[in-house]
């Protein structure tokens, strides 16, 4: 599929709510990962997958009461997250899914376990995220999470999506998912029958990528993508907080930018766009001997 044929409209459900942390809460659970299946380059060594769209759809849906309570009384979530003394989305994302992990009576897991580590003697292994039982499927699944943000660049191929520090790269998570995170055949003395990646977040393709540019069949489309670029657009976007990458405030948190610093900017007067900017890099510049 190429750029021209992208969709415009999207499942977006966190945006009815009012209260900044419960729609992240929302954001959390509707939105769907950010690849419907996994790249044929990828060299598996230990298999896992993601979850489709209507099954994040569906858990909406069926929490949807319960995030209506929140949007009204906020406080069992807000105690629930002060705990948190890390600013780091990655796990302000982790501890949002936990809280609903813990609310089953509104979905068919029961969570087993979080942040478990798997030790050999006096040596780590690794830690797992999640490990559920499902009681739909009656098996239980390990499940890693992850929200990331990265930038297509040139052909969009595995290797070409890159995050803000360009050690992080899709290809090197991917990787690292199936080396290391889903290694283990067991936790807490269950066997793991069921492996998922929680990949969520946002990625954003080059401002002047072309129409007819095709864009690569593992990325997910039903997702709003975003657009990143090194200029300046003639147009009114306002810098988003860093908590407001998962989901941006109900009201503009900041007047029109003036000022532009590398960040995430949205506008939302017709409709949502995203753009990330990033300061073009520094030209080398050579002495010149008079």
């Amino acid at each position: 599929m190429n750029i021209a044929s992208v969709k415009t409209s999207y499942f977006e459900p966190w945006l009815q709510f009012n209260h900044p942390m419960v729609r992240q809460l929302a954001f959390t659970i509707a939105s769907p990962n950010l690849l419907r299946h996994l790249p044929q380059s990828l060299a598996i060594q230990h298999n896992f997958q993601f979850h489709p769209d209507h099954v994040w759809e569906q858990h909406f849906q069926n929490y949807l009461p319960r995030l209506k309570q929140l949007d009204e009384s906020p406080e069992p979530l807000l105690h629930f997250m002060s705990r948190l003394k890390s600013t780091r989305l990655g796990l302000r994302f982790e501890n949002l899914l936990w809280f609903w992990l813990q609310e089953d009576q509104y979905h068919c897991y029961q969570l087993l376990g979080h942040s478990i580590q798997k030790i050999d003697g006096a040596r780590t292994l690794g830690e797992l995220d999640f490990l559920v039982f499902n009681k739909g499927t009656q098996q239980v699944e390990h499940w890693e999470v992850a929200l990331k943000y990265y930038l297509g660049e040139d052909e969009l191929n595995l290797e070409q999506w890159i995050g803000l520090n360009r050690e992080d790269t899709l290809s090197k998570k991917l990787y690292h998912f199936t080396d290391k995170q889903f290694q283990f055949p067991d936790a807490l003395s269950f066997e793991i029958q069921q492996r998922f990646a929680v990949l969520k977040g946002q990625l954003y393709l080059p401002l002047n990528l072309p129409q007819q540019q095709s864009v690569p069949d593992w990325v997910n489309l039903t997702r709003r993508h975003g657009m990143w670029g090194t200029v300046i657009p003639n147009s009114k976007f306002y810098r988003l907080q860093r908590h407001e990458w998962l989901c941006p405030n109900k009201e503009a948190s900041s007047y029109p930018a003036d000022w532009w610093t590398d960040g995430l900017y949205c506008k939302n007067i017709e409709e949502t766009q995203f753009y990330m900017f990033r300061h073009p890099p520094l030209l080398n510049l050579r002495l010149v001997h008079n």
